[in-house]
Formats: C-alpha cells, structure tokens, sequence
C-alpha cells in the first residue's frame, strides 16, 4: 500500500494562511537571484567507498563535499546528454552520406 505523502503544493501567488503554517503542509522553494523556483534537495542514504569520501572532502576544501559530489553527479549526467547527441549527429551524417 502506498503512503500518502504528507506535502502538498500551492499557488505561489496564493496568500499564505495561518491555518496553512500551523498544518505544516507548505513545501518550501527557493528562489535564485533571477527569480526562478529552485526545487528543494531530497535527503538520501548513499554508502560510497571510504577511499571516494575522503578524495571528495580533499578536493572539496571549504565548499562542502557533498556539494561537490552532487555536482560531479550533474556534470556527468549532462556529460552522458552531450556525448549521445553528438554520436546521433555523427551517425545521421554518415548515413546521409552513404546515401549520396
């Protein structure tokens, strides 16, 4: 049976109600300096080797290396993107000039 989540989302222009805060049901978003809603981060357990963790907290210095490994995470994931649609360029190329 699946849990019914205890949060629930809201107008942004919507006034805020007493009711609302006391409820706890509000989930709250950021917002960076152009003014776009930055999605909360979630909490999770993740075990990674001891040798990982201390390479990430010596390359990380005052940032934090959790920052940093979320970081490299979005980096390789945008990475992993770039590198496909370049090998489906490459490959449309090719077949266009087998064709010709």
């Amino acid at each position: 049976m699946k849990k019914k989540s205890t949060t629930t989302t809201f107008d942004e222009d919507a006034p805020i109600t007493q009711g609302d805060i006391d409820a706890g049901k509000l989930v709250m978003r950021k917002r960076e300096a152009g003014g776009r809603v930055v999605q909360p981060k979630k909490r999770v357990t993740l075990y990674l080797d001891a040798a990982l963790v201390d390479r990430f907290k010596n390359l990380a210095g005052d940032r934090g290396y959790q920052t940093l490994i979320n970081e490299t995470l979005k980096t390789s994931l945008q990475q992993a993107d770039i590198e496909t649609t370049i090998r489906r360029a490459i490959r449309e190329e090719l077949r266009g000039r087998k064709a010709a």
